[in-house]
């Protein structure tokens, strides 16, 4: 299924129809180029399990962990990263266990660390303020 965002808020409130249907040990991988809006999606899906969470980008610090009533959802970003040796030393196996819920920006990077039934979310650049999210998955409501 693709939709068309054409803000941040409408890019937030897809974020937040796919954590309806989120459950411990999904794992989304959150792909495409930088600015088209997989923080944002992020950041919705957070909001809609905590709305006390202040979603930051993991760019740097790796991996952010929320507590949601639901399960915890680690947010990892995987774009400083040069190796998946990197995410073996971080311990970032230890998150795909089941327990969390897993957001993974860039996850396309490493695509071997991933477990087959990873949902892809594809995000890309529509011009003139859109952005195109695209997913086998079918969670969005039109």
């Amino acid at each position: 299924m693709r939709v068309t965002s054409n803000s941040v808020l409408q890019t937030r409130c897809y974020g937040a129809q796919c954590a309806e249907a989120a459950r411990p040990g999904a794992v989304y991988a959150l792909i495409g180029a930088l600015g088209c809006g997989k923080t944002e999606f992020a950041r919705g899906f957070v909001a809609a399990l905590n709305p006390q969470a202040p979603v930051r980008s993991p760019s740097f610090a790796l991996i952010y962990v929320y507590e949601t009533a639901r399960a915890p959802v680690c947010h990892a970003d995987f774009y400083r990263l040069n190796n998946a040796r990197e995410l073996a030393e971080i311990g970032f196996e230890d998150y795909l266990r089941g327990e969390y819920i897993c957001l993974i920006e860039w996850a396309d990077l490493f695509p071997q660390t991933l477990p087959r039934d990873t949902i892809k979310i594809y995000f890309t650049d529509a011009g003139a303020g859109s952005r195109s999210i695209e997913s086998d998955f079918s969670f969005f409501q039109l």
